[in-house]
């Protein structure tokens, strides 16, 4: 079901893709194609709400930009607030007069968790305030590691990456474009 999500809102990209971590894909996944559409929004994380909705969550925080419409979501769905952090001056932190109130249990949001650098980013602004996190949540999981926190999907996705110098595409002179929203800094 998530995957047709990801196909019919042209969210599931094929190509030559430039990732935020300095790496290189032949497929990517562009979740702001699927949250465009609260419907789409809606079902695939009501995927995600089930996995998590026994966890006792205090209120949900999404990293800007891919976790924004994740966080907004998922907390209406858990009937609890939804907030986010943002990057200043490189440095991930929590603006806008949004608070987190020691022991607060909270969830982690992402569209997509590949090297979950943003999430683990929020989690170290989070637990600076004292926060409790339950885990992280995302719609579609990509991820190889482990974060050392749960993490809930809606869909797990098997899709390779290459460093800049074993890329196949790059090889064949194929130009890649980068789609996310995170500067690379080398």
């Amino acid at each position: 079901m998530v995957i047709d999500q990801l196909k019919s809102s042209e969210a599931l990209l094929e190509g030559h893709f430039l990732l935020s971590s300095g790496r290189h894909s032949n497929r990517y996944c562009q979740c702001a194609k699927l949250l465009q559409y609260p419907d789409k929004a809606e079902k695939t994380l009501s995927i995600v709400t089930e996995k998590v909705k026994n966890l006792g969550i205090d209120i949900v925080v999404g990293p800007a930009m891919g976790g924004i419409i994740v966080a907004y979501e998922l907390g209406r769905q858990l009937g609890v607030p939804a907030i986010f952090t943002e990057r200043e001056n490189g440095e991930m932190t929590l603006r806008r007069g949004f608070e987190i109130k020691k022991g607060q249990k909270v969830l982690v949001t992402e569209d997509v968790v590949t090297t979950g650098k943003s999430s683990l980013e929020t989690i170290a602004v989070l637990k600076s305030y004292g926060a409790e996190i339950v885990g992280i949540a995302c719609i579609v999981n990509r991820s190889t590691q482990d974060l050392s926190y749960p993490l809930f999907d809606a869909i797990k996705l098997d899709i390779e990456s290459w460093e800049a110098a074993d890329c196949p595409l790059c090889k064949e002179n194929i130009p890649y474009i980068k789609p996310g929203s995170r500067q690379i800094f080398n």
